[in-house]
């Protein structure tokens, strides 16, 4: 499955992240299939928080890739609307030990 996730590149303390299309069974920073922006959560001076490919983000999500939750939240920041999920989130339950 082609997800689309956060890549994160910046160093320590001062993280930045890529918005890469990958494949899931790649791991997180390694091999990629392509770069659609970037999320810099805490920008400085003239670094904008949200550089965002939109073409291309719609033609992704157009053939089927599935966003992260952080993706989904990033693309509402970059002007992108995305529908509401169709199912909510997977939570762990607790279970009591008698």
């Amino acid at each position: 499955m082609v997800v689309i996730r956060l890549a994160r590149v910046g160093s320590k303390h001062d993280p930045k992240y890529r918005i890469t299309v990958a494949d899931s069974r790649k791991y997180v920073t390694g091999k990629f299939i392509e770069v659609l922006g970037t999320y810099i959560p805490s920008p400085r001076g003239k670094e904008t928080k949200v550089t965002l490919n939109v073409e291309k983000a719609k033609t992704w999500l157009s053939q089927g890739a599935q966003p992260s939750d952080t993706v989904r939240h990033v693309f509402k920041l970059g002007g992108l609307e995305m529908p509401a999920r169709k199912s909510p989130p997977k939570t762990k339950v607790k279970s009591k030990k008698a």
